[in-house]
């Protein structure tokens, strides 16, 4: 595993984006961890995020892009900090842009924030976690409706490694369905293997009693291989 993903895990760890326990999710399953990007918070935390966001993107898909698109509302401090990593680390400036939830008609009107889109941008998007594909669901559309871009691909913080709406999970789905590819910084699978009878902080998080569960977790959702 890249260094970069062992640091990014152990990020969320001290955070306390990624947390161990017993969580009920939306879809109303019963997880044994947690991410909640909404948990970072600070000048400093955001600066950190950005630049493993850019790692992330150039490793994966290199630099050759316009624009990264943050969906509303998390995705919009992410695509701002991602974008100002990627001119700091890099030397190369991409354009930010994200969609409102509701369309303005006066002033700045309009769908976006940030950047307009432009027949022929080459889009990066970004978003925190994706579980069922929702989001790019509803912001795809959005995307293609205002200019004729190319998705480069998906770029988010933390794939989970489950099922979405079929046996396959959700990053794969979005694959499948869109034609773009979708990556992360790190999976789950990645963050068990490393934090396994590790100490952070003091505190060993995936001890046998954890591991069990988020085995047993991913035996009833766990996706497709």
């Amino acid at each position: 595993m890249e260094r970069y993903k062992e640091e990014f895990i152990e990020f969320m760890v001290e955070s306390g984006v990624l947390r161990f326990g017993e969580f009920t999710l939306k879809s109303g399953r019963k997880s044994p961890f947690f991410m909640n990007a909404g948990l970072y918070v600070t000048g400093s935390q955001l600066r950190r995020l950005g630049a493993f966001y850019a790692r992330a993107i150039e490793h994966t898909y290199g630099l050759d892009f316009d624009v990264l698109f943050g969906p509303a509302y998390k995705g919009i401090p992410l695509s701002v900090a991602a974008s100002m990593a990627i001119s700091e680390l890099y030397q190369k400036e991409v354009r930010y842009t994200s969609n409102r939830k509701e369309e303005k008609d006066h002033g700045d009107s309009g769908i976006l924030l940030g950047s307009p889109l432009h027949d022929g941008d080459r889009v990066v998007i970004i978003e925190d976690v994706t579980t069922s594909g929702k989001s790019i669901e509803e912001t795809y559309p959005i995307l293609r409706a205002q200019a004729d871009v190319e998705v480069r691909g998906l770029m988010v913080s933390l794939n989970r490694c489950e099922r979405g709406r079929t046996e396959k999970s959700a990053m794969q789905e979005i694959t499948e369905t869109y034609g773009f590819p979708a990556s992360a910084i790190v999976s789950m699978d990645e963050a068990v293997e490393y934090l396994y009878g590790r100490s952070i902080g003091g505190k060993v998080l995936i001890g046998e009693k954890e591991k069990q569960a988020i085995d047993a977790y991913y035996e009833q959702y766990g996706a497709a291989r």
